[in-house]
């Protein structure tokens, strides 16, 4: 077998910046700031939120460059829990990422993908399904030849990516609203403000760049390469995001953008006319594919962490010579195949099940900020190649943030988190079966 024990540093600090671009920059912003802005009162709030969300984002990041660069592991906030808190809880957060959250994460890019491809390209009555499995064999194929490859065309789709967003953004600025696009920021609309709800869609859209802490193992420059990634992946899309958002409440005012139920695609047929639906269809399905790609790469990784330390799961604990854990590339994608099935038949269901699964994500990540506190009290004479500036603020802002964020995605879902929680719960089988498989081979030893 061509394995090897561990992954090599083989990327850049560019190759890192760019998965996490392509990680955060997806979909959502030509979704969600219609509805954040449905829960703003003013165009200076609509934009504030985004504001807020880049700068709490930042302060996630910066934590996160310091245990990555402390404790450099190819399980991100995995090997972060599990040298703080222990195996079981840091083995319930890997659990939860590898039943839905990776894999729903890419069936729900995929489907995404789907419908647009569909639109151009009509393949029959399960159009959109044909194209979303092919998207994710396309890409599982690329990731499968090597970390090579799959880097290069992460590399090239982010830069597209970058160029389609950047398109949106000259369009909203080009359309001529009812006001000026400063004059905008000014405006105010009738309705509840809800920043609570809003923070959570803002960094729902910022989501992806504790992701780069997977790659921790694996960045050619051990001490530099996370933090200076982090930093530079992270102000380019707070950048993008603002000016996308600026251009957005220019070009159809407050009222506008939170009734339009695609905002980007409003923007740009303004500016360029309705033939220009194939092009805008276009820069959404490479922004699907550029985040579908990160996806398999980042979440891979986590799963091969599993399987290292869980013998249940050893079959995902080999890293190939390609510099890829393929076993784990390979069960993910199966599982985001048959997740897309289901998510055809059952489409609002799925998406639901997914969304609901925010309150335990930030459970985790508010923990992580937790364990950065306590690894500084029970290692204080250990040397950290970056330090968070101004602690214990940024950690405490971040940790502040995170569980309120945890609170406010409770609060939307309702009693539908109850199903986070189960598909969490559901997480004793394995792991009571590998504690069986344990007592046996100590028995027999």
């Amino acid at each position: 077998m061509d394995q090897i024990e561990a992954p090599r540093r083989s990327l850049t600090t560019f190759d890192v910046a760019c998965l996490i671009v392509g990680t955060v920059l997806g979909a959502g912003i030509f979704k969600a700031p219609s509805i954040v802005a449905g829960q703003s009162g003013s165009g200076l709030g609509f934009l504030l939120v985004w504001l807020v969300g880049g700068f709490i984002s930042i302060a996630g990041a910066l934590c996160y460059a310091e245990l990555s660069t402390c404790y450099p592991n190819a399980g991100g906030e995995y090997g972060f829990l599990k040298h703080t808190f222990g195996r079981n809880l840091s083995f319930f957060y890997a659990w939860s990422r590898a039943a839905v959250i990776v894999t729903g994460s890419m069936a729900i890019l995929a489907i995404t993908l789907g419908d647009y491809m569909a639109a151009i390209v009509p393949l029959g009555e399960h159009s959109n399904l044909i194209w979303a499995s092919a998207a994710i064999i396309a890409l599982t194929i690329i990731n499968l030849s090597g970390i090579k490859q799959s880097k290069q065309i992460q590399n090239l789709l982010t830069v597209l990516e970058f160029l389609g967003v950047l398109a949106v953004v000259i369009a909203g600025f080009s359309v001529q609203g009812h006001d000026s696009h400063w004059a905008q920021l000014m405006s105010t609309r009738e309705g509840t403000t809800n920043f609570g709800l809003a923070m959570v869609f803002v960094l729902l859209t910022y989501g992806g760049w504790n992701e780069a802490a997977y790659l921790s193992a694996e960045a050619k420059d051990a001490r530099r390469g996370i933090t200076r990634a982090l930093i530079l992946g992270l102000g380019l899309v707070m950048v993008l995001y603002l000016l996308a958002n600026l251009a957005y409440l220019g070009a159809l005012g407050l009222d506008g953008t939170a009734h339009s139920s695609a905002v980007a695609f409003d923007v740009f047929t303004q500016a360029f006319g309705k033939e220009s639906a194939i092009l805008f269809s276009t820069i959404v399905i490479f922004s699907c594919l550029n985040s579908l790609n990160a996806t398999i790469v980042f979440g891979a990784r986590g799963h091969y962490a599993l399987g290292q330390d869980f013998r249940v799961f050893s079959w995902l604990g080999k890293w190939h010579v390609s510099g890829q854990p393929r076993q784990a590339i390979l069960a993910q994608s199966l599982m985001a195949i048959a997740l897309v099935g289901v998510a055809a038949w059952t489409r609002q269901g799925f998406q639901t099940l997914v969304e609901f699964t925010a309150p335990v994500f930030w459970f985790f990540i508010s923990l992580v900020g937790v364990s950065l506190i306590l690894r500084r009290q029970r290692e204080p004479d250990l040397v950290r190649p970056f330090q968070v500036p101004l602690y214990p603020l940024v950690p405490l802002i971040f940790i502040a943030s995170t569980t309120w964020l945890f609170w406010s995605s409770l609060m939307y879902a309702g009693i539908g988190a109850w199903i986070g929680v189960a598909v969490l719960a559901s997480g004793l089988i394995p792991l009571g079966i590998n504690q069986m498989q344990l007592r046996k081979q100590a028995a027999l030893s």
